[in-house]
């Protein structure tokens, strides 16, 4: 089954995506087509297509999913292994240094994870939206505070903490359809 959307950490899918073509290729085989029905949409050669859906399918980013005849040919049929790709922000860091950071830093690492869930599952709701017509419940919530000292940080955290434990108590159930509710706190970069 073709994941909604895939993140990707794998520096040879991130390579192989970066390829104009190739990402094209990717987009339209969101369903399944041969390299012969890929080649008359894109206008180039079965051959020259075929090229690119090996690649893709060595890296993982396609699969086989079937065959078709035409006449007496038998085409194979590829489609994408997800509906979209996103390039993980941890891509381009040294993975010593983050994994130091990260240990060390706990908060910022959840911080990191959260801000790749919302990614990934923004872009699947978007194509929900997008391909399929759904109407997506949501809300966003974003402020900007300024506090005159690290004591009133504190003091607002501890507070935001308890608000947010007793609402999610109130709220929550067992029972009903599920939703992510994600809160987060952090230092704006400009002023760094």
């Amino acid at each position: 089954m073709q994941a909604s959307v895939e993140l990707l950490t794998d520096p040879l899918k991130i390579s192989a995506l970066a390829q104009p073509l190739r990402a094209q290729i990717l987009e339209a085989l969101r369903t399944a087509d041969t390299a012969a029905g890929l080649a008359r949409r894109f206008g180039r050669t079965r051959q020259g297509l075929g090229y690119h859906l090996k690649e893709l399918e060595r890296v993982g980013l396609i699969r086989h999913a079937g065959e078709r005849r035409k006449g007496n040919f038998v085409e194979q049929l590829y489609e994408a292994t997800a509906r979209r790709f996103i390039v993980s922000s941890r891509f381009a860091a040294d993975p010593e240094r983050l994994a130091a950071v990260f240990r060390d830093q706990v908060s910022l690492a959840q911080l990191s994870d959260l801000g790749e869930r919302l990614q990934r599952d923004a872009a699947g709701l978007v194509d929900l939206a997008a391909f399929d017509g759904a109407e997506i419940p949501s809300a966003t919530v974003e402020a900007e505070l300024r506090f005159l000292d690290e004591a009133a940080r504190a003091a607002f955290m501890a507070e935001y903490v308890e608000l947010v434990k007793a609402l999610l108590a109130r709220h929550g159930r067992g029972e009903g359809e599920r939703f992510r509710v994600a809160l987060a706190a952090y230092p704006e970069l400009e002023e760094r």
